[in-house]
């Protein structure tokens, strides 16, 4: 029997195997899923944590003072934080036209 059509269970040439390597069992953790869901979480705390240093340098080197009016609100704010606002009520507004968007697809379904 050819080395590649071997089996567990297939009686080995003793002179192949004295030179073979045993195998060595790997250790799994006890729960199997544990170990692939902290992959994810990790690869989110690094992407929060870049995505918080890029903006904090934005907001550092956008300090100058712009004016804002917004309906009969009128005032003056510094340019990251004018921007901050601005992308954070884009942010809510996606979410809510999403939410009623999944609520209407799930009426749908029962």
């Amino acid at each position: 029997m050819s080395v590649l059509h071997r089996t567990r269970t297939a009686p080995t040439d003793p002179a192949v195997t004295a030179s073979r390597v045993p195998d060595v069992p790997t250790a799994t953790p006890a729960s199997g899923s544990a170990r692939i869901r902290l992959g994810p979480a990790w690869l989110r705390v690094c992407a929060v944590g870049v995505t918080s240093a890029v903006l904090l340098v934005f907001m550092m080197q956008n300090t100058r003072e712009v004016e804002v009016t917004f309906l009969w609100m009128h005032g003056t704010l510094a340019l990251a934080l004018a921007l901050l606002i601005a992308g954070v009520g884009m942010a809510i507004l996606a979410m809510v036209v999403g939410a009623v968007r999944l609520t209407r697809l799930d009426r749908r379904r029962h």
